[in-house]
């Protein structure tokens, strides 16, 4: 089921290249099968596009963690509590401050 929604957005992106929810849906699916790399990348590109309340910088951070990019994982928490505070998400910011915390004690 998840290869065919890949597919699937994979095509939605073919027909718009700038549709940020579609690429986020993407770059979860891609988290799902644990393709960290393609969804890093995905991320990436939502991230330059879209202006992101915290969770897609959550979960950039969680993919660059399961690849050995600690230092690129930290930064990436750190975007993410500044996008949380900017949007009023404390909770958010709560739980990346948390994330980091672990990172940076490993």
């Amino acid at each position: 089921m998840t290869k065919s929604r890949i597919d699937l957005f994979k095509k939605m992106l073919q027909d718009d290249p700038n549709n940020t929810t579609v690429r986020f849906g993407l770059a979860n699916e891609l988290l799902k099968l644990e393709r960290f790399e393609e969804a890093a990348t995905e991320l990436q590109t939502y991230l330059g596009q879209a202006d992101d309340q915290g969770a897609g910088y959550g979960k950039l951070a969680q993919s660059l963690e399961r690849m050995g990019q600690i230092d690129k994982a930290r930064e990436a928490y750190q975007q993410g509590i500044a996008a949380a505070n900017r949007h009023a998400h404390p909770g958010m910011a709560q739980e990346f401050e948390m994330a980091l915390d672990e990172l940076i004690a490993e």
